[in-house]
């Protein structure tokens, strides 16, 4: 081998070790920043996502244990209803009859599924306007006129 060649090999082999070392050192500089692999507390308590801009979108949940404090990234869904919250997940039943004295018709939904420890009931109402669309379909065809 010559001269030259090992020149070549022995700078690569030295620019892979310092890029080795800058690596490490950088990955350890990211686990100071939110939420850390490993905790000896057990018992941690989460708060509700909170979006970053309005109502729903990408957003941040702050988590505590003892004196730790912890902030994951998190999604408000942009259909959630601010009533029983985006952290508590309900399986609705079909939409009853219209209450001709309110306009409204109504379903019940129940409880499937917590998350974060959110405080959730066990059963909801949920209501909205009865539809004033009449939903007998005409026989003729769309669009023409006689």
């Amino acid at each position: 081998m010559s001269l030259r060649m090992r020149g070549l090999f022995s700078t690569i082999f030295l620019l892979l070790v310092a890029l080795t070392i800058v690596t490490t050192e950088a990955g350890k500089n990211r686990k100071g920043k939110g939420w850390k692999g490993v905790s000896d507390c057990t018992d941690w308590r989460f708060g509700n996502c909170v979006a970053n801009n309005g109502d729903c979108g990408s957003g941040v949940r702050e988590g505590t244990c003892n004196d730790q404090t912890k902030k994951l990234k998190c999604k408000v869904p942009c259909n959630w209803k601010k009533e029983f919250g985006a952290d508590c997940k309900y399986k609705f039943g079909t939409w009853g009859e219209c209450d001709n004295s309110t306009g409204l018709k109504s379903r019940s939904g129940t409880l499937v599924k917590t998350l974060y420890d959110a405080e959730c009931q066990p059963v909801i109402m949920a209501s909205k306007p009865c539809s004033t669309k009449n939903k007998a379909k005409s026989k003729g065809k769309k669009g023409k006129r006689n």
